[in-house]
């Protein structure tokens, strides 16, 4: 029994407190409804996949978008998909490849740092040479292989209804080893963002934290593919992040606003997904957006207003 499994049998009688006042027709049954005295074991294993993405991705996003890092994301997720295609024909992993995506994906975030870090390449012109490259790698591989593209259609739009056990203990397990590793470098990789120069000066190894760093993006992202999709991966892992800034004041509180937005994010994805018939991935990364939509013009029409009221007040004291 993987970790993935004990999570979900931890957490079910909790998630069946909610029964009573989960709507729809469909959506119960991820928190643990029953099918003549059974429950639908996937609807379960991808509510507690999602809400794990969403905190993981969400704490990573954060630190993406103070090093203006976005583009690595949708980067490494182009970078996977063409890593599962070398996993699937040319090392013959066709039923589990995602370890095999793990270890290129990370071979090549490491790349991708190293050339920026040595100067080699300066900006984003790394990122895109490797994800257009891989992504035109897979697909030059795939057509070789025989292999029809609407086989690799869960890792490009996710497929989070389809998730098996041993794909629940690898995320799961791929989640918890980033979430750890992140929180441990945080007070290091938070000196580098604001100064790297005195961050060096201080000891701190930067080129290490920055390969550790580079690493764990790729970790996460590669867990991310099968549940939300290669093309769909920065819907959470930048989309909730940009939205808690419009409106936090502090680190801290930008995290939780995150965690926030992201499991919203989740949890209507998901509802409307099942009630609609959509695909879950992609109902997620739309909502996350609308989130933005709503937050973003709110934001713009309450300071629009401030002004508006500042200004009026100042004419009514000078006249």
């Amino acid at each position: 029994m993987g970790l993935g499994v004990i999570l979900m049998e931890l957490l079910t009688p909790f998630f069946e407190l909610f029964l009573p006042i989960i709507p729809g027709d469909v959506f119960p049954y991820f928190f643990g409804e029953t099918v003549r005295g059974y429950p639908v074991l996937s609807l379960q294993r991808a509510l507690i996949a999602a809400i794990a993405m969403a905190i993981v991705a969400g704490y990573l996003g954060n630190f993406l978008l103070l090093q203006n890092l976005a583009l690595i994301g949708d980067g490494l997720a182009h970078v996977s998909f063409g890593a599962v295609a070398i996993a699937w024909v040319i090392l013959g992993a066709s039923e589990q490849p995602l370890p095999y995506t793990l270890a290129i994906t990370s071979i090549c975030a490491i790349l991708i740092h190293e050339l920026q870090y040595r100067g080699i390449l300066t900006g984003d012109a790394s990122i895109a040479i490797f994800m257009t490259g891989m992504l035109g790698l897979g697909l030059v591989i795939l057509r070789i292989g025989k292999v029809p593209l609407l086989d690799f259609e869960d890792y490009l739009f996710g497929d989070i209804y389809t998730i098996t056990e041993w794909q629940l203990d690898f995320i799961v397990l791929a989640l918890l080893f980033s979430m750890i590793i992140l929180v441990l470098i945080r007070p290091a990789l938070l000196a580098m963002i604001i100064d790297p120069v005195s961050a060096r000066v201080q000891g701190i190894p930067t080129r290490a934290i920055g390969l550790v760093f580079s690493v764990i993006s790729a970790v996460v992202i590669v867990s991310m593919v099968k549940i939300i999709g290669a093309l769909l991966v920065t819907a959470l892992l930048v989309t909730p992040a940009a939205t808690a800034q419009l409106i936090s004041r502090s680190f801290k509180s930008c995290l939780l606003w995150t965690h926030f937005f992201g499991l919203i994010s989740v949890l209507v994805g998901l509802f409307l997904s099942a009630e609609m018939g959509t695909g879950g991935g992609s109902m997620i990364a739309v909502v996350a957006a609308t989130i933005f939509a709503i937050t973003a013009i709110a934001k713009t029409s309450v300071g629009a207003y401030s002004k508006f009221k500042h200004g009026h007040n100042l004419s009514q004291v000078v006249s």
